[in-house]
């Protein structure tokens, strides 16, 4: 069973709903005579209303909503960045080597300390988008650590509510108070958060550039919520795993940090470096308010 009280809201995803093609099909020969053309007509009709309720059903669902926002690539930020760019690259240059960042949400927990030895063992950094209640203020030692260790300190709200659902002051309150929390004990504000569920739109980016915070999405996720079965999150994250790729894991659930040390094994010799996400689009700088996804 897990220590931490659950994650309010569903996990972490980011879903895109299309239509499904309703029309008949094409090897269907045309209808003849009134009534079954009427018939015809009519079932066609009834289809077209039952793909649009499903697809309006599904942006529900998913979160989709008119007021989506653009999102950037880590290989786009890198070729706009100018001359006189200022990020860091660490040892390796992203638009030439074969780079994927490996990410936690929602620490830290029981398991983390564990986890970083682990990146401490394989020399891999990673980036931790930290919650505030119950974690960061629960484990300062773990987000001392984390920070000391060469990690990418981020942001996950305080709380774990969809920001899309809040007004504009609520969402700057819970990601001002783990900005606070995370500042008391490393002295430095994060600069990346992540919206939890992956739901932003206009309010939550502008919201963000206030305060100085980078949003940042991902390409691949191992559902580690569904599952306690560490060899089957392996396989999810190596089946998805491409070039500038954003690999999101948790690591409050039981099944994940002994899922990690296979999964960098694996990596490793398929030629990928990992780098923390701000090394990721360097030499281009995260911009507040942007949202990033590969």
């Amino acid at each position: 069973m897990l220590s931490e009280p659950p994650i309010s809201g569903a996990p972490d995803t980011v879903v895109s709903a299309s239509p499904q093609d309703s029309a008949a099909p094409a090897s269907e020969a045309p209808a003849t005579g009134g009534r079954r053309s009427r018939s015809r007509r009519l079932r066609a009709s009834g289809t077209a209303v039952a793909a649009a309720g499903a697809l309006s059903l599904a942006l529900v669902l998913s979160g989709c909503s008119s007021e989506q926002t653009d999102t950037t690539s880590p290989a786009s930020a890198r070729s706009k960045a100018g001359d006189d760019a200022k990020g860091k690259q660490g040892t390796v240059d992203c638009a030439k080597a074969k780079c994927i960042a490996l990410t936690f949400d929602a620490g830290p927990g029981k398991d983390t300390g564990q986890l970083l030895d682990t990146l401490k063992d394989k020399k891999v950094p990673a980036t931790f988008f930290l919650l505030g209640k119950n974690h960061v203020k629960k484990h300062p030692d773990l987000v001392r650590r984390i920070a000391a260790e060469g990690h990418e300190v981020a942001n996950h709200t305080w709380s774990h509510p969809r920001l899309t659902d809040l007004e504009p002051d609520e969402a700057r309150k819970e990601l001002a108070l783990t900005q606070d929390a995370i500042e008391e004990i490393t002295g430095r504000k994060p600069t990346l958060m992540r919206p939890p569920q992956g739901r932003t739109n206009k309010d939550v980016s502008k919201v963000s550039k206030e305060l100085g915070l980078s949003q940042v999405l991902w390409s691949v996720t191992a559902k580690d919520y569904s599952t306690t079965d560490s060899a089957l999150i392996k396989k999810r994250v190596l089946d998805q795993a491409d070039r500038d790729g954003i690999i999101l894991l948790h690591d409050i659930y039981d099944g994940t940090v002994p899922a990690v040390p296979g999964i960098i094994d694996a990596l490793h010799k398929r030629g990928f470096t990992f780098v923390t996400v701000p090394q990721l689009m360097a030499p281009a700088v995260p911009q507040p308010g942007e949202v990033y996804r590969p």
